[in-house]
């Protein structure tokens, strides 16, 4: 699907509300002691930033495996974004699908914890590296 540069720039800036909604949802369920739901919700924030990234870059995103290719072909391997983003990126993805899908894992706190501020740099680039591209 072709999108007009107006179409892009308001997927982009939804993606990236959503990115930020995402995260805020953290801080309740960290409070609440929800730690599978807070890594889902990291993950999450962290997903649709780099799906706001790709989307302004043009490149297509169909699905998570997909995006999480082409964030680290595109901005990891080419230096754009630091390589700790991309292993950030990886950790989270992997934590989520543990905490989703496998009913004997439980997500540490503290590796919850040191990933969270981690991830909020991580959005706070993708949103600059786009708004310096306007």
């Amino acid at each position: 699907m072709s999108l007009t540069d107006d179409e892009r720039a308001t997927l982009v800036a939804l993606e990236l509300k959503k990115a930020h909604d995402t995260f805020e949802e953290i801080e309740v369920l960290t409070a609440a002691n929800k730690w599978s739901g807070a890594a889902n919700r990291l993950y999450y924030a962290v997903f649709h930033a780099v799906n706001a990234l790709l989307i302004s870059d043009g490149h297509p995103v169909n699905t998570h495996k997909g995006a999480h290719a082409l964030f680290n072909l595109n901005y990891i391997k080419s230096g754009i974004m630091p390589v700790e983003y991309g292993k950030l990126y990886n950790q989270l993805q992997t934590m989520r699908e543990e905490s989703d899908y496998n009913c004997v894992y439980d997500v540490e706190p503290e590796e919850l914890k040191k990933r969270i501020e981690p991830a909020r740099q991580l959005i706070n680039r993708v949103e600059s590296y786009i708004s310096e591209k306007k």
